[in-house]
């Protein structure tokens, strides 16, 4: 049983279904980041632990073509959490912000056994929301980047080797830039937080399409949770112009697939270890 689904159907409503809902020129986005779900204290610091909190539902707000602005944080923070190491995590909190642009205007905090992060963020938008649902029968379907390093990054630790600082499982890179410029030629968009084939068959059912795909990936680019590159779709004529601003912004941009009748199965479990 998919608990996830079962549990957004109990709330259902027009405002649920993409990475933020839409309200009016602003989105509004949720999202926990939990220690033995998303992290173990062993694998990152408490400061790239705050950082990759923050990063994470920014992703969220710009794939919305919204900027973020402001954030409410609910911390559930260990009893035995020294002062210092509040400071440590609070430093990579603020460090995220300051580098987008975001604050961060309240919140709650609990004592508790596990060390859980809960970021909600407002964004206003950038001139019209891309949602996942306005994928078109002939759109080129393409990702951003590179897939795989939040994979390769996860197994390492998990076989209890080491990982750089910057390795895509410690810090995820946004593509703002480049969707900011690119939005108006986009049509529909969602980041890739649970892997690949997972979010291309949410974006596909949100759009009640298929997709044929032109291109063969790798087990690992399929399946790669928590990459945070941006998955979209877009009228072929467009083309040209999204490869000049992806040279612009110096973006690899990867186009894989083509929307189509074909239903795409789903044969990937979500990336929550």
């Amino acid at each position: 049983m998919d608990k996830e689904n079962f549990t957004i159907k109990c709330f259902s409503n027009s405002y649920i279904g993409d990475d933020a809902a839409v309200l009016g020129k602003h989105v509004f986005s949720k999202d926990i980041f939990a220690q033995n779900s998303h992290f173990r204290l062993d694998w990152l610091s408490l400061e790239e632990i705050g950082y990759k909190a923050m990063i994470v539902n920014f992703s969220d707000t710009i794939v919305m073509n919204a900027r973020p602005k402001f954030a409410l944080l609910g911390l559930s923070l260990p009893r035995n959490f020294t002062p210092q190491q509040i400071k440590e995590l609070s430093s990579g909190i603020n460090r995220a912000c300051e580098e987008f642009g975001v604050k961060i205007i309240g919140g709650d905090t609990i004592s508790s056994a596990l060390l859980n992060i809960s970021v909600s963020v407002v964004g206003e938008l950038n001139g019209r929301a891309v949602i996942r649902k306005n994928a078109r029968f002939g759109d080129l379907v393409a990702f951003t980047g590179k897939l795989g390093g939040s994979q390769k990054g996860l197994n390492s630790l998990l076989r209890l080797g080491q990982i750089s600082k910057n390795s895509r499982f410690k810090k995820p890179i946004l593509r703002d830039k480049f969707f900011y410029e690119a939005a108006h030629l986009i049509n529909s968009a969602m980041d890739i937080s649970d892997g690949l084939n997972a979010d291309l068959v949410k974006l596909l059912k949100a759009s009640k399409k298929g997709a044929k795909f032109t291109k063969k990936l790798s087990r690992s680019e399929l399946s790669s949770g928590e990459e945070y590159e941006v998955l979209f779709t877009f009228n072929p004529k467009n083309l040209n112009a999204i490869k000049r601003i992806a040279a612009k912004t110096r973006t690899k941009i990867n186009i894989f697939a083509k929307i189509s009748h074909k239903r795409l199965r789903q044969n990937a479990r979500s990336h929550h270890f």
